[in-house]
């Protein structure tokens, strides 16, 4: 190869994500400028993005300095993202009989109490994203809690997700609210959005800023040290942007 030939393609990626990894490094002076919030997002907005349907979806990565080993340093919380993330959310509400209309008039997508724990519990399929219950209701999910909890839907007071407000759960969750939780490794992703019509610059950032504000404020009481090691962001298949905190 002669010593005037430029590289095209980054090893084992796409002409694409070169082409955009490029443009990062170009912004960010080789990585040694770190970017704003709002001067990150508007470069990923200018990235050469994948052909998505629906658009491509942003996230926020948060590397934690915690230790997640340790139950009085993990993170986990639910955050309102004003402008919802883009994507459709199936809810399935466990209530009593007297709740059920109320439950499918304020959009949950699947409702019932003893009949659908029974098909779970015999089909042991999810088909919904979310799920939400009233208190009295919890006494009969241990049936199906190691299904629910593979798929990540268990209802638990501690999300939100458990509570006689229905409607108004239905609506908050339908609306955009995002649980979190930190990894194994100690680092935590948020959806904030997705590159398309429905969004612009300033509703991701709105939303962008709510989800940081949220884990600022989740700092747990054990963590003395410096809380938050780095903040990324990126979207579908693009090159990540490291964030000034």
């Amino acid at each position: 190869m002669s010593k005037n030939t430029k590289l095209t393609k980054l090893p084992g990626r796409s002409k694409k994500y070169s082409e955009n990894a490029k443009k990062i490094l170009a912004a960010t002076k080789n990585n040694t400028l770190l970017l704003d919030l709002e001067t990150g997002i508007k470069l990923l907005l200018d990235l050469d993005q994948p052909k998505f349907k629906q658009g491509p979806t942003l996230e926020l990565h948060f590397k934690l300095n915690i230790d997640p080993t340790k139950s009085d340093q993990i993170v986990r919380n639910s955050v309102n993202l004003p402008h919802g993330t883009g994507n459709k959310v199936i809810l399935a509400a466990f209530v009593t009989p007297e709740k059920e209309k109320e439950a499918l008039a304020s959009g949950a997508d699947i409702v019932g109490g003893d009949e659908l724990i029974e098909q779970i519990k015999k089909d042991e399929k999810i088909n919904f994203d979310k799920a939400i219950a009233q208190p009295e209701m919890m006494k009969k999910l241990p049936a199906i809690a190691r299904i629910l909890g593979v798929a990540g839907v268990m209802p638990n007071p501690k999300t939100g997700t458990v509570g006689d407000n229905i409607a108004e759960l239905i609506k908050t969750f339908k609306a955009g609210r995002v649980d979190y939780k930190n990894d194994k490794s100690g680092n935590l992703h948020i959806i904030f959005g997705k590159i398309n019509k429905e969004f612009n610059l300033e509703k991701l950032l709105e939303n962008a800023n709510s989800a940081l504000d949220s884990v600022q404020k989740s700092k747990p009481e054990a963590v003395k040290k410096r809380y938050i090691s780095s903040i990324h962001i990126c979207s579908t298949n693009s090159p990540s942007i490291k964030i000034s905190l």
